[in-house]
């Protein structure tokens, strides 16, 4: 599909890295949002022993959480397993099942970091950047920083740090279950990022956006 921003896909990992370095120049985490009635969730899998890369995007109302429409796209993954620079094996496929949508999201939450991570350009930013959607990091686990004890209550959450940069908060989604780690991705900031993160939690852990996206980016939607 289109985007917003444009770069080629096929880098070595050094390229990539250099990359990264030049986007995150373009990064805006302060609030640039419109009214969110259309949220989307987006997780990536892999079949064929990582041969294909399956990519999910599903759409919710907001804040009712209701499926709007999905989208899911299978393309032949051409980046190797690198940490750090997920975003180039997986946004080809993303890119593709965004273009199946009748309509874009007002707001994304990726199924990875934000702008916690060493560059700042986790799959969360990189992809609002291409797209130029508001976008929101949801990481089951963390990439980068460090942090303190999380409190134990539903929707607390303790800054996630990278020196004396905060570059994310640890959330607990639900009492007595891990926490997430949560970044702005683009076009967003971290107390924003949160409240919407928490508008998506139902009786799970896990947003409903990125739980329904999982699902299908498994196969079993």
């Amino acid at each position: 599909m289109a985007t917003k921003l444009d770069h080629p896909w096929n880098l070595t990992p050094q390229e990539a890295i250099a990359l990264q370095q030049e986007l995150r120049h373009h990064i805006l985490i302060t609030d640039c949002l419109d009214p969110v009635h259309r949220v989307a969730g987006v997780d990536v899998g892999f079949e064929d022993k990582g041969v294909t890369t399956r990519a999910a995007v599903v759409v919710l109302s907001y804040p009712q959480l209701e499926l709007v429409e999905s989208a899911i796209a299978h393309r032949p993954t051409s980046f190797p397993y690198v940490p750090g620079l997920l975003s180039f094996r997986e946004i080809p496929a993303v890119l593709e099942a965004f273009a199946r949508l009748s309509a874009l999201p007002d707001l994304i939450l990726c199924d990875g970091q934000g702008i916690a991570h060493p560059r700042r350009l986790g799959i969360a930013t990189h992809l609002g950047l291409l797209l130029d959607i508001p976008s929101i990091g949801v990481g089951k686990t963390r990439l980068w920083g460090r942090y303190g004890k999380v409190p134990e209550g539903r929707g607390e959450w303790t800054p996630l740090k990278d020196k004396d940069e905060i570059i994310g908060a640890v959330l607990r989604t639900r009492p007595g279950v891990k926490p997430l780690f949560i970044s702005p991705g683009h076009r967003i900031s971290l107390e924003t990022a949160i409240h919407y993160v928490m508008g998506c939690v139902t009786r799970y852990k896990l947003p409903e956006t990125t739980r329904q996206a999982h699902r299908l980016a498994s196969g079993h939607g």
